[in-house]
């Protein structure tokens, strides 16, 4: 099983979700510039956080011109597996894979801490191994973290049951009070249609060992890795 690490300038998580996937989970990795025209053999792919050619214009804005996000897509299309972490969001987001924007906190300021997001549904590829209601305790690192929506867009994630995970309290409740960014309706985290593609602002690569401070986080990679190893394709 490969996962495709994608790298663009200024990345700065793309060795964190390397360790994660190949020296924890034992997977092999390859880490692919975002020059590149072809994501090579990958089962499943992510994008990882940082900011991508300095967060320049907005974030992702410049990151969604890259050669590599056309495979992307192309993988994406044909119900491969792809995760968007903070700043890999915010890329799929530009790209059109998932929809919203990222607008800046609402206190203006930088957080990085740990927050507790609840599980809303486990249907999709990172998410099968959870139980819907499960709260995971996983750090964020991000400014512009604010997930925003037109109604109608609102609307038809809740819908279609594809807000995935939500700010909540190390209990689950949901409260403005556990919201860091001011995200609407406490989105933390959104699938696409199809639900292969996942995006989410908090870490889940940096909560993989509990000297970290938390494990929490390894069953997003646990559960693609299943669904693969279960079936050679997407569960949709």
């Amino acid at each position: 099983m490969k996962f495709a690490v994608v790298v663009f300038p200024g990345s700065n998580c793309d060795h964190e979700a390397q360790y994660t996937t190949e020296t924890v989970l034992g997977q092999d990795v390859s880490m692919v510039w975002h020059r590149e025209t072809s994501l090579g053999a990958a089962d499943a792919v992510i994008l990882p956080g940082g900011f991508s050619h300095g967060d320049y214009l907005r974030t992702g804005a410049i990151a969604r011109f890259s050669p590599v996000m056309s495979a992307v897509k192309a993988f994406a299309d044909r119900g491969g597996p792809v995760l968007g972490i903070c700043n890999g969001f915010q890329i799929l987001q530009e790209s059109g894979l998932l929809p919203g924007a990222m607008l800046r906190n609402n206190d203006l300021r930088f957080h990085c801490e740990f927050v507790h997001i609840r599980v809303e549904h486990a249907d999709t590829p990172f998410t099968r191994l959870c139980t819907p209601g499960q709260v995971l305790k996983v750090p964020i690192s991000h400014g512009e973290g604010n997930f925003f929506a037109d109604p109608d867009v609102m609307a038809r994630l809740e819908r279609d049951r594809r807000v995935i995970f939500r700010y909540s309290t190390a209990t689950g409740e949901i409260t403005d009070a556990a919201n860091p960014n001011g995200s609407l309706a406490n989105i933390a985290g959104i699938c696409s249609e199809k639900r292969n593609v996942v995006g989410l602002m908090p870490h889940p690569e940096r909560a993989c060992d509990t000297r970290l401070g938390s494990d929490e986080g390894l069953i997003l990679f646990k559960s693609v890795i299943d669904v693969l190893a279960s079936s050679g394709t997407v569960a949709v």
